[in-house]
């Protein structure tokens, strides 16, 4: 709370799509990778952590800014990773969440969520060969997905075999844990695809499939394994277990750890102005919710940004949204 650090903000510059070359568009910005910023029309420049510019790959954008979030997964810490942007800026694309990027042949197009998923997997059978190696006993791995969609306010599961699935209720646990009540999970994370088709999109005058809904994967990983016993700061007791140990000439200690994480991929709806989408109906009513959920998560994340005494309790207004609430737990650290 009040840290800059446990905020970092990357910027991506995507091409020119079809529709802008053939209206003789120009690219105005110019992107300096090795000092993250990006400059607009030569006039005006902004500073990042990390700045991309159109030849990214994707390997590079998830090598950057997602692989040591992975890694801190495992030492149970929480994460949260947000694509957030105007209509048709390259968010879903990013991310990798598009139906159609499911089966995607072409390695470099793979977004951050499944690369993400085999960074897990792979993490899990390193970590077990290592353990091996060193003498341990395996250690136990239980990992869980869900996919759900905030539209207009409501919580849907995009994995629910139900036509019509109700909204889900937010709820916390003793230990300040949030959590929904009924969602689906599964032990597969081929449903990414399946949650990805039941996602509320919809033509604009900015995309044709324009997301209407804010879109959460959410990975938890829960690990059993075996570490070598912490010393016992008592003097008394860490002699007698050392005379112990000698006397047995046993090899040092070992106890059980038990560590949980969570991690959120959050495909944020598109930020959007009415008057240039060209909105109209229930079109507008989602324009509506959408930006109220990003204004909520913007007071958030600034709240949390914001450096602060050591003696002053600074408020975090998670409760202005289902959006913020849902990713308390992550944003605000474990």
């Amino acid at each position: 709370m009040g840290d800059p650090n446990c905020v970092r903000v990357a910027v991506r510059v995507r091409p020119q799509s079809e529709r802008e070359k053939v209206e003789n568009s120009h690219i105005c910005t110019n992107v300096l990778q090795k000092e993250a910023q990006v400059a607009i029309g030569g006039e005006r420049s902004f500073t990042f952590d990390y700045a991309f510019d159109i030849g990214t790959h994707q390997q590079k954008v998830y090598d950057d800014c997602v692989k040591n979030l992975i890694e801190g997964t495992f030492e149970g810490f929480n994460a949260t990773v947000l694509a957030y942007g105007q209509t048709g800026s390259g968010k879903t694309y990013t991310m990798g969440t598009a139906f159609d990027m499911m089966d995607v042949m072409n390695e470099i197009d793979v977004g951050i969520v499944p690369r993400a998923i085999r960074h897990l997997f792979s993490g899990m059978d390193f970590r077990k060969q290592q353990a091996l190696e060193q003498g341990f006993v395996e250690p136990c791995f239980d990992i869980v997905a869900q996919f759900v969609e905030l539209y207009n306010e409501d919580i849907i599961d995009l994995l629910s075999h139900e036509r019509s699935p109700a909204s889900l209720r937010i709820h916390e646990d003793a230990k300040g844990e949030i959590y929904l009540n009924g969602v689906t999970r599964v032990t597969t994370l081929e449903v990414l695809k399946n949650g990805a088709l039941n996602r509320k999109t919809a033509s604009t005058n900015m995309n044709e499939q324009s997301s209407r809904s804010h879109a959460i994967f959410t990975v938890i990983i829960k690990q059993q394994r075996t570490v070598m016993a912490k010393p016992c700061f008592n003097p008394q007791v860490a002699a007698k277990q050392s005379d112990e140990a000698s006397a047995s000439e046993e090899s040092p200690s070992t106890e059980l750890e038990l560590l949980s994480a969570k991690f959120h991929f959050v495909d944020l709806a598109g930020s959007e102005r009415l008057k240039r989408t060209g909105a109209t109906g229930d079109r507008i009513k989602e324009g509506i919710n959408i930006n109220f959920g990003l204004l909520a998560l913007g007071n958030v994340i600034c709240a949390l940004t914001t450096p602060t005494t050591s003696d002053k309790v600074v408020h975090i207004p998670y409760r202005d949204s289902k959006l913020t609430r849902l990713l308390q737990d992550s944003l605000g650290g474990n």
